[in-house]
């Protein structure tokens, strides 16, 4: 891992300020300066990948019912639903967050994909692919910069068979099953804070390091978390707080001591 200090990337975008998973967050997030936006993906009945947490509406909309039992399109559809939060915001689709990223301005953001557990893998990848190939030049502008989370062993074989160009991560909160099933399969591992914090998580770390695979840590809130982070020499923190990391950054960018050791008085 590098000892730069690490990259910020915006948990469901710039959440604490904006409603999580929706164009304005990782808009948000771009504007504050994030190096990445993390979002998760379900898949509507009609064929459409939402940039979504939960498999179903209720706790951050005005819509009702699981995702994957609901068309996107048309006139009771998804589209039409809306946070709950303000400012009120559709729901992205994938299709409209590959475009954003794909924007000028943007094209330095890096795209961390939740897969979460209730998606079929074959379907879920399938469409991925055709929205990522769709690009002008994604091989090259786009895909190096996705990296696709995964938390179960079942979604493995088919992310190499149908999305080989895109980096894995173990998402998880245990050391033990990371290097059980996804060491020799996963170029990194976005890990819960608490997990690391253990005697466990802290060899874990270690054996990261030498392994040459990238570490990120969710979901990280606090300073004194960010600090730890820091002093771990992780490769990038996943926050809902994007501002409070990089205003934090950019001060410690200042001390002229080795990262290992800021804590301490030059």
């Amino acid at each position: 891992m590098s000892k730069q200090l690490p990259e910020c990337w915006g948990h469901r975008g710039a959440s604490a300020a904006f409603p999580e998973n929706t164009l304005a967050s990782f808009e948000g997030a771009a504007r504050d300066g994030a190096e990445g936006i993390e979002s998760d993906v379900h898949v509507s009945l009609d064929g459409v990948i939402l940039m979504f947490h939960d498999p179903s509406l209720e706790r951050t909309t005005d819509g009702q019912g699981l995702i994957r039992e609901q068309n996107y399109h048309g006139e009771n559809g998804m589209e039409h639903v809306r946070t709950r939060k303000e400012p009120q915001q559709p729901i992205p689709t994938f299709q409209g967050t590959v475009e954003l990223l794909m924007k000028p301005e943007n094209k330095h953001l890096k795209f961390n994909i939740d897969v979460k557990v209730y998606n079929d893998p074959v379907r879920l990848f399938t469409l991925m692919h055709d929205t990522i190939a769709s690009q002008p030049g994604w091989e090259t502008e786009l895909a190096p910069r996705i990296l696709l989370g995964i938390w179960h062993p079942k979604f493995l074989k088919p992310a190499r068979d149908l999305l080989p160009y895109c980096r894995r991560a173990h998402i998880g909160l245990s050391p033990y099953l990371g290097r059980k099933y996804f060491w020799d399969v996963c170029d990194g591992f976005s890990m819960n804070f608490g997990a690391l914090a253990t005697a466990d998580g802290q060899q874990f770390l270690k054996d990261c390091k030498a392994g040459n695979k990238e570490v990120m840590v969710w979901t990280v809130n606090k300073e004194e978390e960010m600090m730890e982070c820091v002093r771990w020499g992780v490769n990038a923190i996943l926050t809902d707080k994007t501002k409070t990391w990089l205003d934090m950054r950019k001060e410690l960018a200042g001390i002229s001591c080795p990262v290992a050791d800021v804590s301490h008085t030059c």
